[in-house]
């Protein structure tokens, strides 16, 4: 079977920690060095710089800004930035990450307040969910099309429409449910029959606290989205509404119920890897995990050849395509357009798709005939999004909250 055929729905840290101290721990430490440690860090691991602003002749460097999990740190430092600094001789293209996307409230703010200054903000394109959300909402981001980005064109339609003009879609993956299969014979279909799976199986089901990674969130997405209509569902993805969270509640009362049944009745891994690491040392022996991760983990033999994967349903896991936006005071708009067009390339495809399994964006029979098989059936445009930039913020508060 596909990888892909899985994914559409049917309608680095190695130290595993509970919330309970990282809530405690992490807020104290911010609390007195926001602007330092518990910032976005540069790629060399020095804090980023608030003001912004880049090293070298901004027509020859361009810095992109990530928000999200060490892969994606991976895939641009040792994939894509390569490959576009050798067909780019003379351009550098540096990157700063803010890990698991803890600071993206800042970051939109940083990005309001350049904007209405006509600052540049300090990055020239940005690799984060709140693209399309809180920062597009706040008319950040620059509008963009197939006439300014010529790699639109062979976008289809819909993922281009759901970037709301200011998003560059590149990329897709879907958070699937991994299982051992020597230990699990029948995996579970739907949410029902994994909830009910994790009460008879205590301890061997793990997902990570949501604000760490979105294989977490998703499994918490989904268990509040089944007490909610769908009509409630879909406002909760379009836009912020925390009258519409009230009806979280039932979710969270069932997400701290399980609490004594998930890995050592009641730890949470700190962020996907450490979720993923837990099945390849057999401690668990099944989780929610991102597609493209654990292809990727698959393929390395981080996870035995026992570990497989399903998608479920009633309702099942979210997924969507991911965008790239360029903010509308960056100093090298020009570079950001180019380096976006180089990813949407059957080149920039190609390396997604072969280092975090990603599936592509563009025409299929555009890339390798491997690639093609690999994700014949794949189709971003029927992935069951995940919530609103600030509703999915709320969300990690509350389950810090009330569940852990």
């Amino acid at each position: 079977m596909s990888v892909a055929s899985l994914l559409a729905p049917d309608e680095g840290n190695t130290t595993v920690i509970t919330k309970r101290l990282l809530t405690a721990g992490l807020a104290g430490f911010c609390a007195v060095a926001l602007t330092t440690a518990c910032g976005p860090v540069a790629s060399d691991g020095s804090a980023a710089d608030a003001a912004g602003g880049d090293d070298g002749d901004a027509a020859s460097t361009i810095t992109i800004f990530i928000s999200g999990d060490t892969n994606l740190q991976d895939l641009w430092e040792q994939g894509i930035i390569p490959a576009y600094e050798e067909a780019n001789p003379g351009v550098q293209v540096n990157v700063t990450l803010d890990l698991h996307g803890e600071h993206d409230q800042q970051t939109v703010a940083k990005l309001i307040t350049s904007t209405e200054a006509g600052d540049d903000p300090g990055f020239d394109l940005v690799d984060a969910g709140f693209v399309i959300s809180s920062a597009a909402e706040a008319g950040t981001m620059l509008e963009v099309g197939p006439d300014e980005l010529t790699g639109l064109a062979d976008v289809a339609e819909n993922t281009v429409t759901a970037g709301k003009g200011v998003g560059i879609p590149y990329r897709a993956s879907s958070v699937l449910l991994a299982y051992d299969n020597a230990v699990v014979e029948t995996p579970p279909e739907t949410l029902d029959e994994l909830l009910t799976w994790i009460e008879d199986n205590p301890g061997e089901f793990a997902y990570n606290s949501p604000s760490t990674g979105g294989s977490g969130g998703a499994f918490v997405t989904t268990v509040l989205d089944s007490y909610l209509s769908a009509e409630d569902q879909e406002a909760l993805r379009v836009g912020y509404d925390e009258g519409l969270q009230e009806g979280w509640t039932e979710g969270f009362d069932r997400l701290a119920e399980l609490g004594p049944s998930v890995y050592q009745g009641g730890v949470y891994p700190n962020g996907n890897s450490q979720v993923l690491e837990l099945l390849g040392d057999g401690a668990i022996s099944m989780a929610p995990v991102w597609s493209d991760q654990f292809i990727t983990a698959a393929e390395n033999g981080l996870v035995s050849e026992n570990v497989h994967y399903t998608q479920i349903s009633d309702p099942s896991f979210t997924g969507s395509a991911s965008y790239l936006g360029i903010p509308r005071t960056s100093d090298n708009t020009e570079g950001a357009i180019d380096l976006a067009n180089f990813v949407l390339s059957p080149e920039g495809q190609t390396i997604i798709a072969e280092q975090i399994s990603g599936y592509p964006v563009i025409s299929l029979d555009q890339l390798p005939e491997e690639i093609v098989e690999q994700f014949a059936d794949a189709d971003p445009t029927a992935l069951r999004p995940s919530y609103y930039s600030e509703n999915n913020d709320d969300m990690n508060n509350l389950w810090d909250q009330l569940v852990p």
